[in-house]
């Protein structure tokens, strides 16, 4: 898998961007939020997810990894395939998107191309949920000093469990234990929660 494609941008339109890196050119699909941010640009980033179809291997570049989740999560939606997810991506930004998710505005999402009634209650149905912990593990990420206890509370989040409940038994262990690797204190938590 890729993550990311740098070089010097070749050619650029509103739907598909060619990167030279390596002396190799990459035709790479973008969304018009991807294309705005790179309209300045020589030597660009884009953040990539490829698609393997029978027919054709397809790459999808996105400006920051927060617009890469965001198509990730849409993809992951049944009827929204990478070419709805991007014209969504096209329309909105991924916050608007997000915040459309929170709010259940099926009204906004429903006035993309391509996405009818039903499929704008399947994106807020499906990823509503999903949002949520995407932003809980983006704000534990955040912090700059990853402690033993902050390591441990953002790897049991990212398996699932509720931040709050992951907090209370990660303290009542640290108190009981003073020396004990990241690895020992998951496995004490798990069996708790």
């Amino acid at each position: 898998m890729f993550e990311y494609i740098q070089g010097r941008l070749v050619e650029l339109t509103p739907t598909y961007a060619v990167i030279e890196a390596g002396n190799i050119g990459y035709f790479i699909h973008i969304s018009l939020y991807t294309y705005t941010k790179l309209t300045k640009s020589t030597e660009v980033k884009l953040f990539i997810h490829q698609v393997i179809r029978d027919d054709a291997h397809l790459f999808f570049g996105f400006a920051d990894k927060h617009e890469r989740e965001m198509f990730l999560m849409l993809i992951s939606v049944t009827g929204i395939g990478a070419n709805t997810a991007r014209m969504i991506l096209s329309s909105l930004s991924p916050t608007e998107i997000e915040q459309a998710i929170f709010e259940g505005n099926v009204a906004l999402l429903k006035s993309i191309k391509g996405i009818g009634t039903k499929s704008a209650q399947r994106v807020i149905v499906d990823l509503k949920d999903k949002i949520g912990k995407t932003s809980e593990i983006d704000e534990i990420f955040a912090t700059e000093s990853n402690t033993l206890r902050e390591e441990s509370l953002s790897a049991l989040v990212m398996l699932g469990f509720s931040k709050a409940s992951v907090q209370k038994v990660l303290d009542q262990i640290l108190q009981q234990e003073n020396e004990i690797t990241v690895e020992e204190l998951i496995k004490k938590a798990l069996k708790k929660l």
